[in-house]
């Protein structure tokens, strides 16, 4: 069991950027596959990113690749989303998700996730 909680989303202009951090409550992220994913409004969600436990494997969507990474902190468990020269299609809520205990490369089975942040980019 556990959660997550993504928080630090807000409002930035075209090209800009902006850091999300994804903590989780009551249960230590070191042994679990993190993603990060968006949901834009009236469409669904997708990923956009996804480290391994160790953060030595990332995986990204093709929109973000180059412009977003995926990192993390175990000692201060946590996950990260630095997101640069964003753009307004970025516009969406974002949400970190969790598979639990997964020391695969990658995966698209998330067990918890968190309840999202608001990320507006104006154009």
């Amino acid at each position: 069991s556990g959660s997550a909680a993504g928080v630090w989303g807000g409002l930035v202009q075209a090209g800009g950027f902006l850091r999300l951090s994804c903590a989780a409550s009551g249960r230590t992220l070191s042994n679990d596959y993190m993603g990060w994913f968006r949901q834009a409004p009236g469409k669904e969600r997708n990923f956009v990113a996804g480290i391994n436990w160790s953060g030595r494997s990332t995986s990204y969507a093709d929109s973000v690749k180059g412009r977003f990474t995926i990192s993390r902190d175990n000692g201060k468990n946590t996950v990260y989303l630095q997101m640069n020269s964003l753009k307004p299609e970025d516009t969406a809520v974002y949400y970190c998700a969790g598979r639990m205990g997964y020391i695969g490369v990658i995966t698209t089975r998330y067990d918890y996730w968190g309840q999202g942040t608001l990320v507006t980019v104006s154009s």
